[in-house]
């Protein structure tokens, strides 16, 4: 795939991980991942934002949605803030958000 200009886009590929920038909603009635605001993706989730928690549940259902393992994203920043960038490690899956 072609490698996408973060400024306009929410994702980009380098080989083969996929960079996403992401706007987090803690606290939600449910897991998942919305529509893309400016050049980040929405997703909530249901955990609430103490300890990092929060980004801890999303790479974790992150990574089931994906059908990897938790430890091939890295939270490359934000784990502790709703503007996050995660690295994710050779994805199996793709939401539709990405066609």
């Amino acid at each position: 795939m072609k490698a996408k200009n973060l400024a306009n886009m929410f994702y980009q590929w380098e080989g083969d991980i996929l960079v996403l920038n992401v706007l987090g909603t803690p606290s939600a009635k449910r897991d998942a991942i919305g529509k893309v605001k400016g050049n980040q993706l929405k997703i909530s989730v249901t955990e609430a934002p103490v300890a990092g928690r929060a980004t801890d549940h999303m790479v974790r259902f992150l990574a089931k949605t994906f059908g990897i393992s938790p430890s091939d994203i890295d939270v490359v920043y934000g784990r502790m803030n709703v503007n996050k960038q995660l690295r994710i490690k050779a994805p199996k899956n793709l939401p539709s958000v990405f066609s």
